[in-house]
């Protein structure tokens, strides 16, 4: 039993290098960084396109927008990464078919960039979407009335004025992405989770080896609650505390 405790918490087995498993979880954990970043980027490029849709679209647009949010934020997330890893890959390789070209193995890390940037989109939607409403409507008003034209509107007032209701929920939707990366483990790209389950499996430390991976989990979660600080405050910069 002694023996079986001293190898479930037998620090060597986290060393860097062989026959220790630590530069392989380190490894891991920056790809999931990769994808939390690439993913959260793309989710954040898919919201203001999809917010701006549906607030100045036609209702064609804003119906199919609506479409799209209203089943991304309905279906549980494991299921959408499963169906769009898988059936978006296939997607790809039947449309490059369209044109007689052979079908081709899309990196695994841009389909889980992909993957997760379609999921965030739909709730940076919903999130800028609701800080655009937020925006004082006489500040608008007052750059078309000194003659702005829109697109300075939006870059020099609507998207400043928005930011400070925007990121606090942008700031979750970030730690979303973090933990998304995990479920990406279900189709076997070699991210944080995959890597410790595969550490603990060959070393039979389960304990010791999810521990590790969750003090990643929590280390990348304060730093980036340090930032998202820093980020708020500045943002907020002349504006009046809430009550």
């Amino acid at each position: 039993m002694a023996a079986s405790s001293a190898t479930m918490f037998d620090l060597s087995l986290l060393s860097l290098s062989a026959p220790g498993w630590g530069g392989v979880m380190l490894g891991g954990f920056v790809r999931s960084l990769e994808l939390a970043i690439g993913g959260y980027c793309l989710g954040i490029v898919l919201g203001i396109g999809g917010a701006f849709g549906k607030l100045y679209g036609g209702p064609i647009l804003r119906d199919l927008l609506e479409v799209y949010t209203t089943l991304i934020r309905a279906v549980p997330e494991l299921v959408l990464i499963l169906l769009l890893y898988y059936a978006g890959t296939d997607a790809v390789n039947q449309l490059i078919g369209l044109f007689n070209y052979g079908p081709v193995d899309i990196n695994g890390l841009v389909a889980g960039i992909f993957v997760i940037g379609v999921v965030q989109g739909a709730y940076s939607t919903e999130v800028l979407r609701g800080a655009i409403k937020a925006v004082p409507p006489g500040q608008i008003e007052a750059a078309r009335a000194y003659g702005m034209p829109p697109f300075q509107v939006l870059r020099r007032v609507t998207l400043p004025a928005m930011l400070p209701y925007a990121i606090p929920g942008l700031s979750n939707l970030w730690l979303i992405a973090t933990k998304d990366t995990a479920l990406l483990a279900v189709v076997g790209f070699s991210e944080l989770t995959l890597v410790t389950r595969q550490a603990a499996g060959s070393t039979k430390a389960y304990m010791m080896f999810f521990l590790a991976a969750g003090v990643l989990y929590l280390l990348l979660t304060l730093v980036s609650n340090v930032v998202i600080g820093i980020i708020e405050r500045r943002a907020r910069r002349g504006m009046a505390d809430p009550v």
